[in-house]
């Protein structure tokens, strides 16, 4: 899925699997968008930890 051209505000969305809180795409994550769970390193350690 191509990004460019696209406004922030449009941007896909998801909700984090440990804290809540909404997150969007972000370029780094335009391969893998499918399997991210997670909006942070933080989240995904604090819920692997539990």
């Amino acid at each position: 899925m191509a990004m460019r051209g696209v406004k922030k505000s449009n941007l896909p969305t998801k909700i984090c699997a440990a804290c809540g809180r909404p997150f969007t795409w972000r370029k780094k994550w335009e391969r893998v968008w499918h399997e991210v769970k997670y909006c942070s390193d933080r989240c995904r350690h604090q819920r692997q930890s539990r």
